[in-house]
């Protein structure tokens, strides 16, 4: 008898080992990863990564969306003349298509499907008529899953989605690039500059500036004088001349200095590139006497 609970005590402590061994939930499921991480069995990209497609799952598209103040779109009565610029300008690769307004989205306009109007005569452009190149528009509700919003996207090999909200009215927009970086991480695009700098000259009188330079070292490389006691950082300053945060595109003036928003989301000014009116030396070269 008692061998036959010594069995019985064995086979149940292995049951409880094995089963005490798995995450009972997610928390410790993502515990177990960090812990795979620090006895380097999982990298930490993969761990960032794993933890993104756990998050992923949480949240709905209204977490993720591109506020309708910041969309950049074109109207289906503008001539091409008039949207080629917002397309150049803008660096975005789609864009929904306006009727009346913003909540009257009739289509989607791919940068691509104009490639071929460069090669028309005047004539031709002039004839151009914005139905022969929109998309269908895909409208999604913001509480929809993002998890299942990247299984559409897919699915139906679209990259761009309109947000609706409760009243049926557009509260924005989504593409798949949103929805991957939840999972990777920020996607770098040919704007980014090294981490260990803020500053970077692109061409003559024309520099690539991160959001978060801080005016000090504006001041010290451009030899301006911008006040720093209300804020700190360039895209501080910048939100503070437009009494608002900027879209993609955007562009003002200060101190003779053209400065035109490259990177932004709903959150902060990420890049900007600055058009000098003079010739700039960095304080390097000026240190040296260059």
């Amino acid at each position: 008898m008692s061998k036959d609970l010594n069995a019985t005590g064995r086979w149940l402590r292995k049951i409880t080992q094995s089963l005490a061994a798995e995450p009972q939930d997610r928390a410790e499921l993502i515990e177990q990863l960090r812990d795979a991480n620090q006895r380097g069995l999982v990298d930490g990209d993969a761990l960032n990564m794993l933890e993104g497609v756990l998050a992923v799952s949480d949240m709905q598209v209204r977490d993720i969306v591109v506020p309708r103040a910041q969309m950049v779109f074109v109207r289906r009565a503008d001539p091409a003349a008039k949207i080629l610029p917002v397309v150049i300008e803008s660096g975005h690769s789609r864009f929904p298509v306006m009727d009346e307004d913003r909540d009257d989205i009739v289509g989607i306009l791919l940068a691509k499907d104009l490639l071929r109007l460069f090669g028309e005569p005047t004539a031709v452009r002039e004839r151009f008529d914005i139905r022969e190149f929109m998309r269908p528009a895909i409208f999604v509700p913001e509480s929809k899953r993002v998890n299942v919003l990247l299984k559409e996207f897919r699915r139906n090999r679209n990259h761009m989605a309109i947000v609706a909200d409760e009243y049926g009215g557009v509260s924005g927009l989504v593409t798949i690039e949103d929805v991957i970086e939840q999972i990777v991480g920020e996607i770098d695009d040919e704007y980014d500059i090294e981490d260990d700098q803020n500053i970077r000259r692109e061409a003559e009188r024309q520099y690539a500036v991160r959001g978060l330079t801080r005016i000090e070292e504006f001041n010290e490389y451009f030899g301006t004088a911008l006040s720093d006691e209300e804020f700190d950082t360039v895209a501080g300053l910048v939100m503070k001349q437009l009494g608002r945060l900027p879209r993609r595109g955007e562009t003002l003036t200060i101190e003779g200095f053209e400065l035109r928003v490259m990177r932004a989301d709903r959150r902060r000014i990420d890049l900007l590139r600055v058009t000098s009116p003079r010739d700039i030396v960095p304080p390097e070269e000026r240190a040296h006497g260059g």
